[in-house]
């Protein structure tokens, strides 16, 4: 069983990080913006599971052998950018669509993306983040109390808090996002103008998580 103290302290160190928004919030913050409320909501469902999955990994030892290895770093860094790059591709020709569309014949109806794709979308996001299997492979074991055992099992419930708590965090930044995407995108053009930007930042994102670095 995790110590009480131990917990307190990840949930402490995991609320701190998720007010600092990072990949997982930039790439929400864009879905909200491109896709609406529902979109946003799935994909921090998948982006949540998908970080669960590395969190089982570091628990399994997996973790390690990425820390380690810099071709397999850098292998899952450009496959999370390239998808990165090309959900924002997607979403700018929609937005571009969206906009000619307008012209003749003007719709408020936001522009969607299934619930099932959007989750499977944020899964791939948060399971193809190395510099996250990196970080857990290195605070994990910090929380984790030796004279407790089963080691990997408190890892595992550690983990589990930690995206529960990620999963809160990233859905208020989505809804607020979506809020404000409601609020500004009241005419078809503007709204088309919103989605767009959307698209931006998720390419952007990709960009940004191509072209950075290990830690060390």
């Amino acid at each position: 069983m995790v110590n009480s103290h131990q917990l307190l302290a990840f949930c402490a160190m995991s609320l701190l990080l998720s007010a600092v928004p990072g990949p997982s919030v930039l790439f929400v913050i864009g879905r909200a913006l491109t896709h609406g409320r529902r979109t946003a909501l799935s994909s921090v469902l998948g982006n949540a599971l998908g970080g669960y999955v590395l969190v089982i990994a570091v628990a399994m030892g997996v973790g390690s052998v990425v820390e380690r290895s810099v071709l397999l770093f850098n292998v899952i860094k450009l496959a999370g950018a390239a998808y990165l790059v090309l959900l924002g591709v997607l979403a700018l020709r929609a937005a571009w669509r969206d906009r000619a569309t307008t012209r003749t014949a003007p719709s408020t109806a936001p522009s969607g993306d299934g619930g099932s794709g959007s989750v499977r979308a944020g899964f791939v996001v948060g399971v193809t983040n190395p510099k996250s299997i990196v970080f857990l492979t290195a605070v994990l074991p910090q929380f984790v109390d030796p004279e407790a055992g089963h080691a990997g099992v408190q890892m595992l419930l550690l983990g589990l808090v930690g995206a529960l708590l990620q999963l809160v965090s990233d859905s208020i930044w989505g809804l607020t996002a979506a809020t404000a995407r409601a609020w500004l995108g009241r005419s078809p053009r503007r709204m088309s103008l919103i989605g767009g930007t959307g698209a931006l930042a998720m390419i952007g994102l990709g960009a940004s998580v191509a072209v950075t670095g290990r830690a060390d």
